[in-house]
């Protein structure tokens, strides 16, 4: 039986997952049908809009993505702290960029709370609380990702039925290590998939939408950014450039099979991390594999378990590919 999802995310252990969704029985639904030469590679750019129009209405950052022909891999942070402060028009405001709400909803949005007796009050401020923890929740986001995504995919093959498996998969990142790890590996997926040769022409991925905003001057604004050491800002603890240094470099490594010419002591975020060569190519090669529920160092992984009540992890000695 699969695990309750709520057992699954503990936002007091880490903020960072990694979800993942598939088409059903993992036809080539986004790709290209080899029977009848029909192309549905158009399908990638709605996950992706999709994706970005997400990121402004909920409190949940994409960090990373790439979007496969029958999966789609991201990488979500979710700010936990950030719907507090927002105020109940916010909240409504934002909500309803993805519904209309109840009526009691829509009389407040347009200012007709004159309309509203005192009598429904306690029931417009419990719809705004429950909207507002919806907002930063994981499944929140991923159910109004596939929903859309499956419905405009079977009006155009004018069909009905499931688009996507029943249920995404999540997994917990839990310190930097694999943090970081996960960011290189969802990244490389057409690199891995033989589909892409270098990570500029690695289509429908963070890395290339990042790329061609740095080669604008500037970071993308619809992900969350790099901003290197500075802990008291709100982004990904890395240098961009130095991501993109790794993501290249581990791409040359994968091409390359045997890492010749792959030097990764160049990388100051391998060096950071105190990891080595091999293990990094492991990593870079088999996250997925390696790792199942949650990922990270031993002690983490650990931590972990103790906080979810769980009996065992699954692959839990290969944490020692972080020590």
């Amino acid at each position: 039986m699969p695990l309750a999802r709520k057992r699954q995310i503990s936002l007091t252990d880490t903020t960072y997952y990694r979800c993942i969704s598939r088409c059903v029985r993992r036809t080539f639904l986004c790709g290209t049908d080899k029977i009848s030469g029909k192309s549905f590679e158009h399908r990638k750019q709605w996950i992706e809009d999709r994706f970005l129009f997400l990121c402004t209405t909920f409190a949940i950052d994409v960090c990373a993505y790439a979007i496969m022909s029958n999966h789609i891999h991201v990488v979500l942070h979710v700010d936990c702290d950030a719907p507090q402060n927002w105020s109940d028009k916010e909240v409504v405001r934002r909500w309803q960029k993805l519904h209309k709400g109840t009526l009691l909803i829509q009389q407040f949005a347009q200012s007709k709370l004159e309309s509203v007796g005192q009598d429904e009050l306690p029931t417009l401020k419990s719809s705004i609380e429950v909207y507002r923890k919806r907002l930063f929740d994981i499944s929140w986001f991923m159910k109004e990702l596939n929903e859309p995504i499956a419905r405009q995919a079977n009006a155009e093959d004018q069909c009905t039925g499931h688009f996507w498996e029943g249920r995404f998969k999540s997994q917990a990142l839990l310190d930097k290590h694999a943090l970081a790890a996960c960011l290189v590996y969802v990244d490389l997926n057409p690199i891995r998939a033989k589909l892409a040769s270098t990570i500029d022409n690695s289509e429908h991925t963070s890395i290339k939408r990042r790329i061609l905003d740095l080669k604008k001057g500037c970071q993308t604004q619809t992900l969350m950014p790099f901003v290197g050491h500075q802990t008291q800002s709100k982004g990904l603890n890395f240098d961009l450039h130095d991501y993109i240094q790794l993501v290249e470099l581990t791409a040359g490594s994968i091409n390359s099979q045997k890492h010749l010419g792959v030097d990764f002591n160049q990388s100051p975020i391998i060096k950071r991390l105190g990891l080595n060569e091999e293990n990094w190519s492991q990593l870079s090669r088999g996250f997925e594999k390696f790792f199942s529920v949650a990922a990270g160092q031993t002690m983490s992984m650990e931590q972990y378990k103790e906080s979810t009540n769980r009996k065992k992890m699954k692959n839990i000695r290969k944490s020692l590919l972080f020590n």
